[in-house]
């Protein structure tokens, strides 16, 4: 049986439940009984489907509706040890696909007619077009300064835009705001953990597409829900006895936007309270991440470190990679600026197999 679970005071909650957070404050983790997938069993699925018994055990007529083969993405050969995984070519252009099919699955099995996001756009709008899919209403919350291309595509999908003035941080609260006033459900993939359950699936690919994991692992942080989606993998990988060790993940936030970086710099578990300065990396643009001491205990754990990376050097990479074939928004760019950043503090770095998610599409970005 599927359950919210808070690890905080043992409390559980049906997943029918329209509650974000236990009433001790806390926010949800899942529960619910998963065994290993066959790994390079199901030939004809391509889709991150095909790992279904560890996936929330939703049932085939509610994947069957809302399904748009998400996953699968292939591995580009970016340098002779550097290698991106393109989820740019999701369904809806981002990685976010991932979870918000699990989040539209949810819906459907627990009667949601009308749900409320807040992003900094592709969450909003892979949530909106999967709950386009299954008949589900979107309230969409997004910056103001959100890429008008991303505005765009949510309008597309049906979504219903509330443009928020001010940060990535003052339009969680808005939307929050408005959840409670009217009680509709809160499709957040930030506070709703069914959405790690697909962000995983990036992790179970890579392992199947490349017969091993890489060496390090360039994950971008904002709200952390890839970085939360590779934790829980490589976790079941090493429980599942299917990994001995698991790769250096080298998280990455911008210069003017790294409450975690700063945090981990100084050996805490508590994010930093940070004076947010714009960045072109709108994907991470996070100042308050509202799980922040559990993405700090996830790197910690995993062993991993922290980078920042500046606003030229996301411009270099963003030029880079569109000269070696791949066009791909700042967010995503990022990865390799923060690679690069790496080497040059760990020059060891360079002979080994590293790997960084091309994780949205170019032109979703804001400027040329």
């Amino acid at each position: 049986m599927m359950r919210y679970l808070c690890k905080q005071c043992g409390k559980t909650y049906p997943i029918a439940s329209k509650r974000y957070t236990c009433e001790c404050g806390s926010l949800f983790h899942l529960s619910y009984s998963k065994t290993v997938p066959a790994f390079g069993a199901l030939k004809n699925d391509h889709s991150l489907w095909r790992y279904r018994s560890a996936l929330p055990p939703f049932e085939e007529k509610t994947i069957k509706r809302i399904t748009m083969g998400e996953g699968g993405t292939p591995v580009i050969r970016l340098d002779e040890h550097l290698f991106g995984k393109a989820d740019y070519l999701m369904p809806t252009l981002s990685f976010k696909d991932r979870g918000a099919a699990m989040l539209a699955a949810l819906m459907v099995e627990t009667g949601v007619r009308r749900c409320a996001i807040d992003s900094s756009g592709n969450a909003a709008t892979a949530v909106a077009a999967y709950a386009a899919r299954a008949g589900i209403a979107t309230e969409v919350f997004v910056p103001s300064s959100t890429s008008e291309k991303k505005l765009t595509q949510i309008e597309a999908h049906g979504g219903r835009i509330h443009l928020i003035e001010g940060s990535r941080d003052q339009t969680a609260r808005a939307t929050i705001d408005f959840v409670n006033g009217s009680e509709i459900f809160y499709a957040s993939h930030i506070f709703n953990p069914f959405f790690w359950e697909g962000t995983k699936t990036y992790v179970y690919e890579l392992f199947e597409q490349l017969g091993s994991l890489p060496d390090v692992l360039i994950v971008p942080v904002g709200n952390g829900t890839l970085l939360m989606g590779v934790y829980i993998a490589l976790k079941e990988l090493e429980a599942w006895n299917l990994i001995d060790s698991h790769p250096l993940v080298i998280a990455l936030q911008a210069a003017g936007c790294a409450p975690l970086a700063q945090a981990y710099e100084q050996g805490s578990l508590s994010p930093r309270s940070v004076s947010v300065s714009p960045t072109l990396a709108e994907g991470i643009a996070t100042g308050e991440p509202a799980r922040g001491a559990q993405i700090l205990e996830a790197v910690h754990d995993l062993g991993g470190r922290f980078v920042t990376v500046t606003e030229e050097e996301i411009l270099t990479s963003h030029g880079d990679l569109a000269r070696m074939g791949v066009y791909v928004e700042h967010t995503a760019a990022a990865n390799l600026a923060a690679y690069r950043v790496a080497l040059k503090q760990d020059p060891t770095l360079a002979d080994k197999k590293a790997l960084i998610p091309l994780t949205g599409a170019g032109l979703k970005s804001a400027i040329r």
